[in-house]
This record gives C-alpha cells, structure tokens and sequence, in this order.
C-alpha cells in the first residue's frame, strides 16, 4: 500500500508494489503516469531520453485502467504501468523516426511492433518513445534528428547505446517498462552505464516486426530498474505473434515464478577478460568481488581460461553488410543526412562479396555450435558487462574514435549476439566517481528462466543500487 506521502515516490516503485496501489486505491495509474511525466519534466530538457511523448494517449489508457482495476478486472499485472518503446518500433498513430533525417517512417503509423501490441493487450501506459542513434548502429545515443543523450548519473557522460534513451530513462525513474532492442550490446551496455537491470533474451523469445537490418543478430528484451519487473515484462513480450518466423514457442510458465529458487550448486565459470579484453581496474576488481556472493549463495564458481576467440570479424561483416542494405535505397543527397559514421560503415558493408557474407555465416554458425557445446559444462558465464564505466559524452568511443569502427571497448557484449544466447546485465556497485557499473550473466540458449533467476539471486543478495533522486524506505 502507499499512503500520499509515497505518490512522489511512485516514479520509482516497481510493478508488483503499483499493482497493489491499484488494487487498494492508494494510487491510480494516473498518478503513476504522473510521477513519469515529472521526472520527464524535471530532468528530460537535460538528459534527453525521450525522442516523442504523448500526455495525452498516457492519460486516456490510464483512466481505462483505473476503471478495470476498480472493477477488479485488470487486464495483468502491468495494467497502468507506464512504459517506453525505443524509437525504431512501430506504434500504432506515433511516427517512428529511427533517429534518422531520412530513414524514419515519415508518417504516423497504423499499425504496431509484437511488443508494442503485447504491452498494449497487458494494459501498459505507453508515455513515449526513447532516443536511439541514427538505425542503432552504435554504443552510444546521439543523432542529427534528437540531439544527445546524457546519462542521468552524471550528465557530462554517455548512458550508452544503442537503447541509451531508455536506459536514461528507466534510471530517472520516468517510466517502470522499457523496450530496448540489442545488436551487438545495445540493451546491456546502456544498462550497466545507467545503473538498471537490461535482459538480452534468447533469439526467437521475444517476436520482432518488421526485421532489423541487422537480421539474426538483433534481439528484443526488458531494460527495467529491477530483475523482477525484467522477468514479468519479458513474460509478456514473449508471447506469440505470428508475423516473426523465427520466434519460438511461448514459455508454459511465467519467468518471474522462477526468481525465488536457490541458485545452490549452479556452475559459474567467471572470465574476467574473455582473454582479450582491455578491462579498467576499478571495474575488474568490482566484478570480481561480485562472485563472492554468487559463492555466498551455494554456486559453484570458477574462474576459466577464454572459452573462444573473439569472432569480431564475422560480426563486422554482418553488421556491416546490414547497414548497406537499410541504405541501399537513398540517392547521394539523402545519403549526406546520415550520421556520417553510419555511412562509413555501410559504404564498407557495400563492399562485401557474396563468399565473404557466406564465410562469416559459416563462421558464426561455428562459434554458435562451440558455444553450445561448451554451456553443456556450465550452467552460467559471468563477465564484465562493458570493460569500464560511462564515458564523455560527446565521445563516440573511450578513446575517442571518431567516424570509424571500434568494437575494442564492447568485447563482452557481441559474442553473445553471434550466438544467440541470453545475456542479463545486473547494476554490481559504483565506482569511486559514482559511476555505476555493471555484471553481466549468459546462460544456454534459451535458458532466460536460469539467467533471471541468477540474476535475481544475486540482486536480492547486495544492497540495491539507488539513483540519487530515489527516495530510500
């Protein structure tokens, strides 16, 4: 229950403590959407998380979800909760732009993306939609169209990319649910700049239309301040739809009902550096530390030589070769509108023949089958989420690269896009600065249930990490 004193704080409540507000009357989903906007009013003109919001649409959902809860027939749990949808998915009457001058939709939709329609049918408040760099294309959230997104931590660094915005947003506490989408990283890296819990699901779990121009790489997944609001959001994004051929059956049960089990006996293999990566010391030593309570809570943890070579050149030859294709229909004048970066790469991708394309298929394809092979041996990798914490914000990359391709400070990340497999980034501490940083847990492909529940474990065993505008209890 929350009494008015709490209202200001529901900006920050989770799913389970606004559904008991609803049910008692204590709040309504109008005050819920309330507290977003505030926070949105209050901080969004200097972080700039959002690309578009709509008070209006918030408003009218929110009176018809009180009048379900007052009737004692809400449509799930997340009835009246406010949520986001990152600007590269369809909403039905909302333009979306992709963060682009030129490749955005140009018009309102009619129509809307699987995890739009699957929020929709659950009863979620959408307030807006967060800001992405230009198709997604890279780990940090900038573009011609938007502007610069700042982290809400500190404001002179980056939250990340490519899902920067609602990662922003989700740590300021200006929506509970929020849809990011991740290609190479970009719901974890965001998620471990800003201080949230971000889910990289499965390929297959969560359906997506239209497909990415990053084909299989790309996949759909919960950015949420909790594990446990991560694990409902997902149960409801993955339900079916029948427009994405590649996504699989629905779960029979409910991912959140898994959270609560021992992780006891669990094997944990930890790589601190995957065998390649540069990792700042603060940051290693942070996650290091972290597997202490894995070992706290009866896991059996340890520390293994790199399962893999890094397979950054399959990556970059997929990646590429999709940008070429999103760009392949602009003439030369539309072209110089594009983040010029984007255009370096896919100028790069357009450049690749078929037996290079079919070589990194092949090489994927292999990596893939060595991954699953080695997941048979354990139930769980753990790694750093991102090699250190956020960086300046106007820098594309930590040693500020400019226009050209770096993946050297993403190394954790990509892997596991190749392969497919669930990855989960969980908030592990701050730095000395007060950065947040983050730990990220793969598991066997399609075992989301187990990462979650690791994930869980581990979050209800440390102090949970607060932003500064947090109430505590």
């Amino acid at each position: 229950m929350l009494d008015d004193t709490s209202k200001p704080d529901l900006a920050f409540a989770g799913v389970r403590q606004l559904a008991e507000a609803f049910r008692d009357g204590s709040a309504t989903p109008a005050d819920a959407a309330e507290a977003a906007f505030a926070q949105i009013d209050s901080r969004n003109g200097e972080i700039n998380a959002f690309a578009f919001v709509d008070r209006d649409r918030a408003f009218e959902a929110a009176a018809r979800s009180a009048e379900r809860w007052k009737a004692g027939r809400p449509l799930s749990a997340v009835d009246g909760v406010p949520a986001t949808v990152k600007d590269v998915m369809m909403v039905d009457g909302w333009e979306t732009t992709f963060g682009s001058r030129v490749l955005g939709s140009g018009r309102p939709s009619d129509w809307s993306s699987p995890a739009v329609d699957r929020l929709l049918e659950a009863g979620a408040v959408l307030i807006g939609q967060t800001t992405t760099p230009e198709i997604g294309w890279k780990g940090v959230t900038d573009n011609t169209r938007h502007g610069v997104t700042r982290n809400p931590w500190n404001d002179e660094k980056t939250p990340g990319g490519s899902s920067g915005g609602a990662g922003a947003a989700a740590a300021m506490g200006a929506g509970v649910l929020h849809v990011g989408t991740d290609g190479g990283g970009s719901i974890r890296i965001p998620a471990a700049f800003s201080g949230i819990v971000g889910h990289k699901p499965s390929y297959g779990r969560v359906p997506a239309y239209p497909a990415s121009p990053y084909s299989t790489l790309a996949h759909v997944g919960p950015m949420t301040r909790s594990v446990e609001d991560a694990a409902i959001m997902l149960s409801i994004l993955a339900r079916p739809d029948l427009r994405d051929w590649h996504a699989g059956p629905y779960p029979v049960t409910k991912f959140e009902d898994a959270l609560g089990r021992s992780i006891a006996g669990r094997r944990i293999a930890y790589s601190p550096d995957l065998g390649y990566a540069d990792v700042q010391p603060e940051t290693a030593k942070m996650v290091h530390d972290a597997l202490q309570t894995f070992r706290d809570l009866g896991a059996l943890v340890q520390e293994v030589a790199p399962p893999f070579e890094p397979p950054r050149k399959a990556l970059e030859v997929l990646w590429f070769a999709g940008m070429a294709a999103r760009i392949r229909p602009l003439d030369a004048a539309r072209r110089e509108l594009l983040d010029p970066g984007l255009l370096a790469l896919a100028q790069r991708g357009e450049k690749i023949d078929l037996a290079d394309y079919m070589a990194a298929t092949a090489a994927r394809a292999e990596f893939g089958s060595r991954l699953k092979r080695y997941f048979a041996d354990w139930d769980f990798l753990v790694t750093p989420t991102v090699p250190r914490p956020a960086f300046d914000v106007d820098a594309p990359s930590p040693d500020r690269t400019r226009g050209g391709w770096s993946d050297d400070w993403i190394p954790f990340t990509y892997p596991f896009n190749l392969s497919q497999q669930p990855a989960c980034s969980v908030p592990c501490g701050l730095t000395g600065d007060g950065l947040p940083v983050g730990l990220q847990i793969v598991g066997a492909m399609h075992d989301d249930e187990g990462v979650l529940q690791a994930a869980h474990a581990f979050e209800q065993a440390r102090p949970r990490l607060r932003y500064p505008d947090e109430a505590v209890d």
